[in-house]
């Protein structure tokens, strides 16, 4: 199939320089600390990262590194190390105040996977936790949840009622919000959440051995992982930082209104996306400087390259042998990007990305099969 984008934008505040400030926001300080707590944790393991060549090939590009979330701490995808390590840290101050973790209880709104992690950090501290999702969150994602302990609260609307929601209910009862969007006040535990993140930004460095790819790929949903790796990865490569490249459904597309407008921009969401994670009307502001300055470039892309990309992925043929690859939804947003910006009918976009036979792409494979429902209904289509 020609894949296809549906808009492309060069952030006009875009600055390769590296900035101190940043620091200030995730520090490498704060990034170690959780690399040193997470890496204790029973489970954990670095995630593989292959080589594609069939999609390099694909692609016209020189080389694709796929970072495979899909076995993170079995919970499939990368939110395990946010919303966990934020419930970790909220639960030990609440501790050292109170002498015990009774009456602590949690909260959050979610589209699925980060509510995986919070229900997840819940259930290895024995604490209470309430899911807050809205209409379209499937119900197998909820199922999920729930199997993991949280009492699931849904919502008519999108991810900004939930929200809404979950902040209200929360205030009369005391629960402690751990949310991975930001507002006025409500910053320390988003910064956490992105700490928490730059696990998998130390993992890429350490596999890459060296090398540092030309462009690099990264669904976005409020920011917070992209937010995460450039927080991350500006402090140790500088100026030699990769072209970001931040990937949105054109459903939802808060990071390019954002910056086309340089502030943040409410986008009201009226259809849903099949890639869930992307669904969010507003960038996180506590991430926002990161994004104004350190994005490249912006694309918003269609649901119609989804279930092609995720039957690619798990049937590798025969020219270019390779492990199957379990990849969910926003797992292909980078993918179908690149393979866009390859087809002919789109060289202005390719060329604007600066993407030639000498690039080498780091793409994020951010979850697994988080909605069994539509994964086997997708390996199942002949699209």
């Amino acid at each position: 199939m020609q894949y296809n984008y549906v808009r492309h934008l060069q952030n006009p505040s875009f600055d390769v320089k590296a900035h101190p400030e940043f620091a200030e926001l995730l520090s490498l300080e704060d990034c170690r600390k959780a690399v040193k707590e997470i890496s204790t944790w029973s489970g954990y393991q670095s995630t593989d990262m292959p080589v594609l060549d069939d999609f390099a090939e694909a692609g016209g590009v020189a080389k694709v590194w796929y970072k495979d979330e899909s076995t993170r701490f079995g919970l499939g995808s990368f939110k395990a190390l946010g919303g966990s390590y934020a419930v970790a840290n909220l639960a030990r101050d609440y501790e050292s105040k109170h002498g015990n973790l009774a009456g602590f209880s949690v909260a959050t709104a979610t589209d699925g996977n980060h509510g995986r992690s919070v229900a997840w950090g819940a259930k290895r501290l024995g604490v209470e936790c309430n899911i807050f999702i809205h209409a379209h969150v499937s119900q197998g994602r909820a199922d999920y949840m729930a199997g993991l302990g949280a009492t699931i609260h849904r919502v008519d609307g999108n991810y900004d009622d939930s929200l809404v929601a979950c902040e209200q209910m929360s205030k009369e009862h005391d629960w402690q919000i751990v949310s991975d969007t930001s507002w006025e006040g409500y910053e320390t535990v988003p910064l956490e959440i992105m700490a928490g993140y730059s696990v998998m930004a130390a993992e890429i460095v350490e596999q890459l051995d060296g090398a540092i790819p030309s462009h690099f790929f990264i669904p976005a949903g409020c920011g917070g992982l992209a937010g995460a790796m450039l927080g991350y990865l500006w402090q140790i490569w500088g100026e030699q930082l990769p072209r970001i490249i931040v990937v949105e459904s054109n459903m939802s597309d808060c990071v390019l209104q954002s910056l086309e407008r340089q502030k943040i921009e409410l986008v009201n969401i009226v259809d849903e996306t099949v890639m869930a994670g992307l669904s969010c009307g507003e960038v996180s502001r506590v991430i926002w400087p990161l994004i104004e300055k350190g994005v490249a470039d912006v694309v918003t892309i269609p649901d119609d390259g989804v279930v092609p990309i995720m039957r690619r992925l798990a049937f590798p043929d025969s020219t270019h042998p390779r492990e199957a690859i379990e990849a969910g939804e926003c797992s292909t947003a980078g993918l179908a990007t690149m393979l866009a910006a390859n087809n002919p009918n789109n060289a202005d976009l390719k060329r604007q990305l600066k993407l030639n036979e000498d690039s080498t792409v780091l793409v994020l494979g951010t979850e697994g099969a988080t909605d069994p429902d539509f994964y086997q209904a997708a390996m199942a289509s002949e699209a």
